[in-house]
Protein backbone atom coordinates (compact mmCIF):
# COMPACT_ATOMS: atom_id res chain seq x y z
CA UNK A 1 0.00 0.00 0.00
CA UNK A 2 1.30 3.39 -0.76
CA UNK A 3 0.95 4.93 2.79
CA UNK A 4 2.12 8.71 1.62
CA UNK A 5 -1.67 8.47 -0.29
CA UNK A 6 -3.30 6.89 2.09
CA UNK A 7 -1.82 9.53 4.63
CA UNK A 8 -2.65 12.69 2.49
CA UNK A 9 -6.30 10.80 1.49
CA UNK A 10 -6.86 10.69 5.70
CA UNK A 11 -5.94 14.61 6.22
CA UNK A 12 -8.58 15.68 3.39
CA UNK A 13 -11.05 13.39 4.97
CA UNK A 14 -10.94 13.56 8.98
CA UNK A 15 -13.44 12.31 11.05
CA UNK A 16 -14.88 10.01 8.08
CA UNK A 17 -13.74 7.00 8.89
CA UNK A 18 -16.17 4.52 7.35
CA UNK A 19 -14.94 6.39 4.33
CA UNK A 20 -11.73 5.93 5.40
CA UNK A 21 -11.73 2.06 6.16
CA UNK A 22 -13.29 1.76 2.63
CA UNK A 23 -10.44 3.42 0.99
CA UNK A 24 -7.53 1.74 2.92
CA UNK A 25 -9.28 -1.48 1.56
CA UNK A 26 -8.75 -1.07 -1.90
CA UNK A 27 -5.93 1.23 -1.63
CA UNK A 28 -4.25 -2.22 -0.05
CA UNK A 29 -5.17 -4.67 -2.64
CA UNK A 30 -4.85 -2.34 -5.71
CA UNK A 31 -1.24 -1.87 -5.23
CA UNK A 32 0.13 -4.55 -7.59
CA UNK A 33 -2.19 -2.61 -10.67
CA UNK A 34 -0.42 0.91 -9.74
CA UNK A 35 3.24 -1.10 -9.73
CA UNK A 36 2.14 -2.12 -13.14
CA UNK A 37 0.56 0.56 -14.49
CA UNK A 38 2.87 3.48 -12.95
CA UNK A 39 0.50 6.09 -15.19
CA UNK A 40 -2.18 5.95 -12.96
CA UNK A 41 -0.31 7.19 -10.23
CA UNK A 42 1.23 9.98 -12.57
CA UNK A 43 -2.44 10.55 -13.42
CA UNK A 44 -3.52 10.49 -9.62
CA UNK A 45 -6.53 8.38 -10.58
CA UNK A 46 -6.38 6.82 -6.55
CA UNK A 47 -7.04 10.51 -5.53
CA UNK A 48 -9.77 11.39 -8.33
CA UNK A 49 -11.14 8.54 -7.21
CA UNK A 50 -11.44 9.32 -3.45
CA UNK A 51 -12.68 12.82 -4.31
CA UNK A 52 -15.98 13.29 -4.75
CA UNK A 53 -16.87 14.87 -8.61
CA UNK A 54 -20.40 16.46 -6.51
CA UNK A 55 -20.98 16.28 -3.27
CA UNK A 56 -24.83 17.43 -2.22
CA UNK A 57 -26.03 18.57 1.01
CA UNK A 58 -29.20 20.02 1.08
CA UNK A 59 -32.29 20.90 4.00
CA UNK A 60 -35.63 18.87 4.16
CA UNK A 61 -38.55 20.81 6.34
CA UNK A 62 -41.82 18.82 6.62
CA UNK A 63 -44.57 18.68 8.54
CA UNK A 64 -45.54 15.99 11.00
CA UNK A 65 -48.80 14.70 12.12
CA UNK A 66 -48.91 16.99 14.83
CA UNK A 67 -48.30 19.84 12.05
CA UNK A 68 -44.90 20.66 14.15
CA UNK A 69 -41.75 21.73 11.70
CA UNK A 70 -39.58 19.07 11.19
CA UNK A 71 -36.31 19.39 9.99
CA UNK A 72 -33.37 16.92 8.48
CA UNK A 73 -30.72 16.34 6.24
CA UNK A 74 -30.01 15.07 2.48
CA UNK A 75 -27.44 14.50 0.41
CA UNK A 76 -26.23 12.28 -3.06
CA UNK A 77 -22.94 11.91 -2.96
CA UNK A 78 -22.07 11.68 -6.64
CA UNK A 79 -18.54 10.18 -6.65
CA UNK A 80 -18.05 8.74 -10.08
CA UNK A 81 -19.30 9.14 -13.98
CA UNK A 82 -16.33 7.98 -15.86
CA UNK A 83 -18.13 4.56 -17.32
CA UNK A 84 -22.12 5.69 -16.58
CA UNK A 85 -24.67 8.11 -15.14
CA UNK A 86 -24.39 7.99 -11.90
CA UNK A 87 -26.00 5.11 -9.59
CA UNK A 88 -26.48 4.28 -6.24
CA UNK A 89 -29.25 3.74 -3.72
CA UNK A 90 -30.93 6.46 -1.33
CA UNK A 91 -30.65 5.51 2.43
CA UNK A 92 -32.94 6.78 5.38
CA UNK A 93 -31.59 5.78 8.56
CA UNK A 94 -30.48 8.41 11.66
CA UNK A 95 -27.04 7.54 11.24
CA UNK A 96 -26.73 8.73 7.82
CA UNK A 97 -23.74 10.89 7.33
CA UNK A 98 -21.25 12.30 4.97
CA UNK A 99 -18.71 9.98 6.12
CA UNK A 100 -21.55 6.62 5.39
CA UNK A 101 -22.40 8.17 2.44
CA UNK A 102 -19.19 8.42 1.15
CA UNK A 103 -17.83 5.18 1.76
CA UNK A 104 -21.07 3.67 0.14
CA UNK A 105 -20.63 5.83 -3.14
CA UNK A 106 -16.86 4.82 -3.27
CA UNK A 107 -17.42 0.92 -2.91
CA UNK A 108 -20.56 1.72 -5.72
CA UNK A 109 -18.11 2.75 -8.03
CA UNK A 110 -16.06 -0.43 -8.15
CA UNK A 111 -19.13 -2.56 -7.64
CA UNK A 112 -20.63 -0.77 -11.16
CA UNK A 113 -17.64 -1.33 -12.80
CA UNK A 114 -17.90 -5.00 -12.21
CA UNK A 115 -21.78 -5.48 -13.16
CA UNK A 116 -20.37 -5.20 -16.46
CA UNK A 117 -23.45 -2.72 -16.99
CA UNK A 118 -22.17 1.29 -17.88
CA UNK A 119 -22.92 2.54 -14.67
CA UNK A 120 -21.22 5.18 -12.33
CA UNK A 121 -21.23 5.31 -8.37
CA UNK A 122 -23.44 7.54 -5.95
CA UNK A 123 -25.41 6.93 -3.14
CA UNK A 124 -27.15 9.38 -1.03
CA UNK A 125 -30.16 9.43 2.04
CA UNK A 126 -31.09 11.06 4.78
CA UNK A 127 -30.89 11.21 8.50
CA UNK A 128 -34.57 10.90 8.49
CA UNK A 129 -35.87 7.81 10.59
CA UNK A 130 -39.15 5.94 8.78
CA UNK A 131 -39.60 3.99 11.89
CA UNK A 132 -42.41 4.99 14.12
CA UNK A 133 -43.66 7.50 11.33
CA UNK A 134 -47.00 7.62 9.82
CA UNK A 135 -47.40 7.07 6.07
CA UNK A 136 -48.55 10.67 5.78
CA UNK A 137 -45.70 11.51 7.11
CA UNK A 138 -43.52 9.42 5.52
CA UNK A 139 -45.14 11.04 1.84
CA UNK A 140 -44.53 14.38 3.46
CA UNK A 141 -40.95 13.87 4.12
CA UNK A 142 -40.11 11.99 0.51
CA UNK A 143 -41.88 14.81 -1.44
CA UNK A 144 -40.00 17.48 0.80
CA UNK A 145 -36.78 15.64 0.02
CA UNK A 146 -37.67 15.12 -3.83
CA UNK A 147 -38.32 18.81 -3.97
CA UNK A 148 -34.56 19.57 -3.34
CA UNK A 149 -32.69 16.38 -5.18
CA UNK A 150 -34.87 16.64 -8.32
CA UNK A 151 -32.83 19.17 -9.55
CA UNK A 152 -29.54 16.92 -9.47
CA UNK A 153 -31.14 13.86 -10.91
CA UNK A 154 -32.17 12.82 -14.38
CA UNK A 155 -32.36 9.15 -16.42
CA UNK A 156 -29.18 9.92 -18.32
CA UNK A 157 -27.74 11.79 -15.19
CA UNK A 158 -27.71 10.12 -11.55
CA UNK A 159 -30.03 7.22 -11.18
CA UNK A 160 -30.99 6.24 -7.86
CA UNK A 161 -32.71 3.62 -5.94
CA UNK A 162 -33.68 2.43 -2.60
CA UNK A 163 -31.49 1.07 0.16
CA UNK A 164 -31.83 0.75 3.87
CA UNK A 165 -35.30 2.79 4.82
CA UNK A 166 -36.22 2.84 1.41
CA UNK A 167 -38.19 0.07 -0.01
CA UNK A 168 -40.95 0.18 -2.30
CA UNK A 169 -43.31 2.22 -0.45
CA UNK A 170 -40.37 5.37 -0.21
CA UNK A 171 -39.36 4.67 -3.92
CA UNK A 172 -42.82 5.38 -4.73
CA UNK A 173 -43.69 8.80 -3.70
CA UNK A 174 -40.35 9.79 -4.66
CA UNK A 175 -40.58 8.70 -8.04
CA UNK A 176 -44.18 10.21 -7.80
CA UNK A 177 -42.95 13.54 -6.16
CA UNK A 178 -40.31 13.99 -8.96
CA UNK A 179 -42.94 13.48 -11.98
CA UNK A 180 -44.66 15.68 -10.47
CA UNK A 181 -42.00 18.46 -10.40
CA UNK A 182 -40.50 17.73 -13.60
CA UNK A 183 -44.07 16.66 -15.73
CA UNK A 184 -42.18 13.96 -17.32
CA UNK A 185 -42.28 10.00 -16.90
CA UNK A 186 -38.95 8.62 -16.93
CA UNK A 187 -36.60 5.66 -15.96
CA UNK A 188 -35.14 8.23 -13.22
CA UNK A 189 -35.20 5.79 -10.28
CA UNK A 190 -34.82 1.81 -10.00
CA UNK A 191 -36.90 -0.36 -7.62
CA UNK A 192 -39.81 0.92 -9.14
CA UNK A 193 -43.15 -1.05 -8.77
CA UNK A 194 -44.54 -3.53 -11.58
CA UNK A 195 -46.74 -1.40 -13.73
CA UNK A 196 -45.30 1.98 -13.57
CA UNK A 197 -41.76 1.09 -15.17
CA UNK A 198 -40.36 -1.57 -12.42
CA UNK A 199 -38.23 -4.69 -13.47
CA UNK A 200 -39.47 -8.39 -12.23
CA UNK A 201 -37.15 -9.96 -9.60
CA UNK A 202 -35.69 -6.26 -8.72
CA UNK A 203 -36.52 -7.14 -5.06
CA UNK A 204 -35.06 -10.32 -4.43
CA UNK A 205 -31.92 -9.86 -6.80
CA UNK A 206 -29.03 -8.49 -4.42
CA UNK A 207 -30.62 -10.87 -1.57
CA UNK A 208 -30.72 -14.09 -5.02
CA UNK A 209 -27.59 -12.76 -6.34
CA UNK A 210 -25.38 -13.16 -3.26
CA UNK A 211 -26.64 -16.80 -2.82
CA UNK A 212 -25.89 -17.49 -6.71
CA UNK A 213 -22.35 -16.03 -5.94
CA UNK A 214 -21.49 -17.80 -2.89
CA UNK A 215 -22.77 -21.19 -5.19
CA UNK A 216 -19.99 -20.39 -8.12
CA UNK A 217 -17.15 -20.25 -4.92
CA UNK A 218 -18.68 -23.74 -3.51
CA UNK A 219 -18.79 -25.00 -7.13
CA UNK A 220 -15.10 -24.38 -7.91
CA UNK A 221 -14.74 -26.75 -4.74
CA UNK A 222 -16.84 -29.35 -6.10
CA UNK A 223 -19.42 -28.26 -3.65
CA UNK A 224 -22.30 -26.76 -3.12
CA UNK A 225 -25.53 -24.85 -0.86
CA UNK A 226 -27.03 -27.90 -0.70
CA UNK A 227 -26.93 -29.46 3.28
CA UNK A 228 -25.25 -26.25 4.24
CA UNK A 229 -26.02 -24.76 7.71
CA UNK A 230 -26.13 -20.97 7.34
CA UNK A 231 -26.03 -17.98 9.81
CA UNK A 232 -27.95 -14.79 8.28
CA UNK A 233 -27.77 -11.12 9.71
CA UNK A 234 -30.34 -8.86 9.33
CA UNK A 235 -34.54 -9.00 8.26
CA UNK A 236 -35.00 -6.70 5.67
CA UNK A 237 -34.97 -7.29 1.67
CA UNK A 238 -31.35 -8.48 1.34
CA UNK A 239 -31.71 -11.11 3.95
CA UNK A 240 -35.16 -12.42 3.23
CA UNK A 241 -34.03 -13.36 -0.24
CA UNK A 242 -31.12 -14.81 0.79
CA UNK A 243 -33.09 -17.13 3.03
CA UNK A 244 -34.98 -17.71 0.15
CA UNK A 245 -32.91 -18.89 -2.12
CA UNK A 246 -30.71 -20.92 0.56
CA UNK A 247 -33.86 -22.43 0.90
CA UNK A 248 -34.49 -23.11 -2.83
CA UNK A 249 -31.27 -24.40 -2.99
CA UNK A 250 -31.25 -26.85 -0.05
CA UNK A 251 -29.89 -25.63 2.48
CA UNK A 252 -31.04 -24.27 5.83
CA UNK A 253 -30.84 -21.22 7.93
CA UNK A 254 -31.15 -20.91 11.27
CA UNK A 255 -30.95 -16.98 12.10
CA UNK A 256 -32.21 -13.19 11.51
CA UNK A 257 -31.59 -10.15 13.21
CA UNK A 258 -32.62 -6.52 13.26
CA UNK A 259 -31.58 -3.85 15.19
CA UNK A 260 -33.20 -5.12 18.85
CA UNK A 261 -31.69 -8.48 18.56
CA UNK A 262 -31.27 -11.91 17.04
CA UNK A 263 -33.58 -15.47 16.52
CA UNK A 264 -31.82 -18.74 16.56
CA UNK A 265 -34.38 -21.03 15.07
CA UNK A 266 -32.34 -24.86 14.81
CA UNK A 267 -35.15 -26.03 12.87
CA UNK A 268 -34.66 -23.92 10.24
CA UNK A 269 -36.51 -20.99 8.73
CA UNK A 270 -38.37 -22.44 6.03
CA UNK A 271 -40.89 -21.42 3.61
CA UNK A 272 -43.71 -20.84 6.47
CA UNK A 273 -41.97 -19.29 8.73
CA UNK A 274 -39.84 -16.74 5.87
CA UNK A 275 -43.38 -15.94 4.82
CA UNK A 276 -44.26 -14.74 8.37
CA UNK A 277 -41.17 -13.20 8.81
CA UNK A 278 -41.81 -11.45 5.34
CA UNK A 279 -45.01 -10.28 7.01
CA UNK A 280 -43.85 -9.09 9.89
CA UNK A 281 -41.06 -6.96 8.61
CA UNK A 282 -42.54 -5.56 5.24
CA UNK A 283 -46.29 -5.73 6.11
CA UNK A 284 -46.78 -4.79 9.64
CA UNK A 285 -43.27 -3.08 10.65
CA UNK A 286 -42.86 -5.35 13.90
CA UNK A 287 -39.89 -6.34 15.57
CA UNK A 288 -37.64 -10.00 15.11
CA UNK A 289 -38.52 -10.86 18.46
CA UNK A 290 -42.37 -11.50 17.72
CA UNK A 291 -41.20 -14.08 15.56
CA UNK A 292 -40.04 -16.71 18.61
CA UNK A 293 -44.09 -15.65 20.13
CA UNK A 294 -45.26 -17.19 17.03
CA UNK A 295 -42.91 -20.34 16.60
CA UNK A 296 -41.86 -20.74 20.48
CA UNK A 297 -38.85 -23.52 19.70
CA UNK A 298 -36.72 -20.58 18.86
CA UNK A 299 -35.02 -18.41 20.83
CA UNK A 300 -34.85 -14.41 20.64
CA UNK A 301 -31.23 -12.70 22.03
CA UNK A 302 -31.31 -9.18 22.78
CA UNK A 303 -28.02 -6.92 21.62
CA UNK A 304 -25.58 -5.53 23.55
CA UNK A 305 -24.88 -2.15 22.79
CA UNK A 306 -21.65 -2.72 25.04
CA UNK A 307 -20.62 -5.76 23.85
CA UNK A 308 -17.11 -6.46 22.19
CA UNK A 309 -18.74 -9.19 19.80
CA UNK A 310 -21.97 -10.19 18.19
CA UNK A 311 -22.87 -13.89 19.22
CA UNK A 312 -24.83 -14.19 16.60
CA UNK A 313 -21.43 -15.15 14.75
CA UNK A 314 -20.56 -16.96 17.48
CA UNK A 315 -22.99 -20.26 16.18
CA UNK A 316 -21.74 -23.39 14.76
CA UNK A 317 -22.56 -23.45 11.04
CA UNK A 318 -21.01 -23.92 7.32
CA UNK A 319 -21.85 -20.83 5.46
CA UNK A 320 -21.88 -16.95 6.79
CA UNK A 321 -24.09 -14.17 4.80
CA UNK A 322 -23.90 -10.50 7.10
CA UNK A 323 -26.80 -8.99 5.68
CA UNK A 324 -27.75 -6.01 8.00
CA UNK A 325 -25.06 -3.06 7.56
CA UNK A 326 -21.42 -2.04 7.67
CA UNK A 327 -18.83 -3.57 10.64
CA UNK A 328 -21.22 -5.68 12.05
CA UNK A 329 -18.21 -8.74 12.12
CA UNK A 330 -15.12 -7.19 14.06
CA UNK A 331 -11.64 -9.38 14.86
CA UNK A 332 -13.48 -11.29 17.55
CA UNK A 333 -16.08 -12.00 15.75
CA UNK A 334 -14.00 -13.47 12.80
CA UNK A 335 -12.48 -15.30 15.13
CA UNK A 336 -15.92 -17.12 16.37
CA UNK A 337 -16.58 -17.54 12.61
CA UNK A 338 -12.96 -19.76 12.12
CA UNK A 339 -13.57 -21.82 15.13
CA UNK A 340 -17.50 -22.26 14.95
CA UNK A 341 -15.88 -23.96 11.53
CA UNK A 342 -17.46 -21.53 8.86
CA UNK A 343 -16.22 -22.58 5.12
CA UNK A 344 -17.48 -19.57 3.32
CA UNK A 345 -18.57 -15.68 3.94
CA UNK A 346 -20.39 -13.69 1.76
CA UNK A 347 -21.06 -10.21 1.89
CA UNK A 348 -24.80 -9.16 1.94
CA UNK A 349 -23.97 -5.70 3.22
CA UNK A 350 -21.54 -3.31 2.15
CA UNK A 351 -18.15 -3.42 4.44
CA UNK A 352 -19.74 -5.83 7.24
CA UNK A 353 -16.45 -7.17 7.86
CA UNK A 354 -13.69 -5.10 9.24
CA UNK A 355 -10.35 -5.03 7.86
CA UNK A 356 -8.90 -7.15 10.48
CA UNK A 357 -11.88 -9.46 10.07
CA UNK A 358 -11.33 -9.86 6.66
CA UNK A 359 -7.44 -10.82 7.29
CA UNK A 360 -8.62 -13.32 9.91
CA UNK A 361 -10.83 -14.89 7.48
CA UNK A 362 -8.02 -15.24 4.44
CA UNK A 363 -5.53 -16.33 6.77
CA UNK A 364 -7.76 -18.86 8.10
CA UNK A 365 -8.72 -20.30 4.61
CA UNK A 366 -12.05 -19.44 4.34
CA UNK A 367 -13.76 -18.44 1.30
CA UNK A 368 -14.44 -14.79 1.73
CA UNK A 369 -16.52 -12.97 -0.58
CA UNK A 370 -16.30 -8.93 -0.38
CA UNK A 371 -19.99 -6.97 -0.69
CA UNK A 372 -18.52 -5.19 -3.84
CA UNK A 373 -18.67 -8.32 -5.81
CA UNK A 374 -21.36 -10.25 -3.78
CA UNK A 375 -24.38 -8.37 -3.28
CA UNK A 376 -23.61 -6.48 -6.87
CA UNK A 377 -26.67 -8.54 -8.38
CA UNK A 378 -29.08 -5.60 -6.73
CA UNK A 379 -27.49 -2.75 -8.88
CA UNK A 380 -26.63 -5.01 -11.72
CA UNK A 381 -30.61 -6.15 -11.61
CA UNK A 382 -30.95 -2.19 -11.47
CA UNK A 383 -29.24 -1.74 -14.76
CA UNK A 384 -31.30 -4.05 -16.08
CA UNK A 385 -34.03 -1.96 -15.17
CA UNK A 386 -32.89 0.77 -16.63
CA UNK A 387 -32.32 -1.00 -19.80
CA UNK A 388 -35.77 -2.28 -20.03
CA UNK A 389 -36.66 1.63 -19.44
CA UNK A 390 -35.15 3.10 -22.18
CA UNK A 391 -36.44 0.09 -24.62
CA UNK A 392 -39.97 0.62 -23.60
CA UNK A 393 -40.13 -3.46 -22.73
CA UNK A 394 -40.79 -5.71 -19.78
CA UNK A 395 -38.85 -8.99 -19.30
CA UNK A 396 -40.28 -12.09 -18.06
CA UNK A 397 -39.19 -12.95 -14.42
CA UNK A 398 -37.22 -16.03 -15.98
CA UNK A 399 -35.19 -13.94 -18.67
CA UNK A 400 -34.32 -11.51 -15.63
CA UNK A 401 -33.30 -14.24 -13.51
CA UNK A 402 -31.10 -15.68 -16.53
CA UNK A 403 -29.30 -12.37 -16.65
CA UNK A 404 -28.85 -11.67 -13.01
CA UNK A 405 -27.30 -15.77 -12.59
CA UNK A 406 -24.94 -14.71 -15.89
CA UNK A 407 -23.83 -10.95 -13.84
CA UNK A 408 -22.82 -13.02 -10.74
CA UNK A 409 -21.37 -16.24 -12.54
CA UNK A 410 -19.40 -13.02 -14.72
CA UNK A 411 -18.32 -11.42 -11.41
CA UNK A 412 -17.15 -14.72 -10.17
CA UNK A 413 -15.31 -15.76 -12.87
CA UNK A 414 -13.54 -12.33 -13.31
CA UNK A 415 -12.60 -11.96 -9.63
CA UNK A 416 -11.08 -15.00 -9.62
CA UNK A 417 -9.14 -14.07 -13.62
CA UNK A 418 -7.82 -10.84 -11.87
CA UNK A 419 -6.79 -12.44 -8.44
CA UNK A 420 -4.71 -14.78 -10.45
CA UNK A 421 -3.11 -12.87 -13.07
CA UNK A 422 -2.09 -10.61 -9.97
CA UNK A 423 -0.58 -13.45 -7.95
CA UNK A 424 -3.07 -13.89 -5.16
CA UNK A 425 -5.36 -17.20 -6.58
CA UNK A 426 -8.61 -17.19 -4.63
CA UNK A 427 -8.58 -13.84 -3.65
CA UNK A 428 -11.75 -12.49 -4.37
CA UNK A 429 -10.76 -9.43 -2.49
CA UNK A 430 -7.96 -8.67 -4.60
CA UNK A 431 -9.44 -9.63 -7.62
CA UNK A 432 -12.54 -7.40 -7.20
CA UNK A 433 -10.95 -4.21 -6.46
CA UNK A 434 -8.27 -5.02 -8.79
CA UNK A 435 -10.65 -5.58 -11.87
CA UNK A 436 -13.24 -2.67 -11.21
CA UNK A 437 -10.45 -0.04 -10.83
CA UNK A 438 -8.73 -0.79 -14.14
CA UNK A 439 -11.84 -0.57 -15.84
CA UNK A 440 -12.97 3.02 -14.39
CA UNK A 441 -8.93 3.84 -14.92
CA UNK A 442 -8.89 3.37 -17.93
CA UNK A 443 -12.00 5.27 -18.72
CA UNK A 444 -10.51 8.18 -16.99
CA UNK A 445 -7.49 8.11 -18.38
CA UNK A 446 -8.89 8.03 -21.62
CA UNK A 447 -11.53 11.49 -20.85
CA UNK A 448 -8.72 13.38 -19.90
CA UNK A 449 -8.35 15.70 -16.97
CA UNK A 450 -12.65 16.02 -16.40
Amino acid sequence: MDQALLDSIKQRNPYEPEFLQAVEEVLTTIKPALDRFPEYRKLRIPERLAEPERQISFRVTWLDDQGDVQVNRGYRIQMNSAIGPYKGGLRFHPSVNVSVLKFLAFEQIFKNALTGIPMGGAKGGSDFDPKGKSENEIMKFCQAFMSELSRHISHRLDVPAGDIGVGGREIGYLFGAYKKIKNEFTGVFTGKGIGWGGSLLRTEATGYGLIYFAENMLHTRGDSIKGKTCLVSGSGNVAQYAIEKINKMGGKVITASDSSGFIVDEEGIDKQKLEYLKDLKNNRRGRIQEYVQKYPKAVYHTSEASADFNPLWNIKADCAFPCATQNEINEKDANNLVKNGIRLLGEGANMPVSIEGIHILQDNGIMYAPGKASNAGGVGTSGLEMTQNFMGVNWSREEVDKQLQHIMKTIHDTCLAVANEYGKPGNYLVGANIAGFLKVANAMKAQGMV
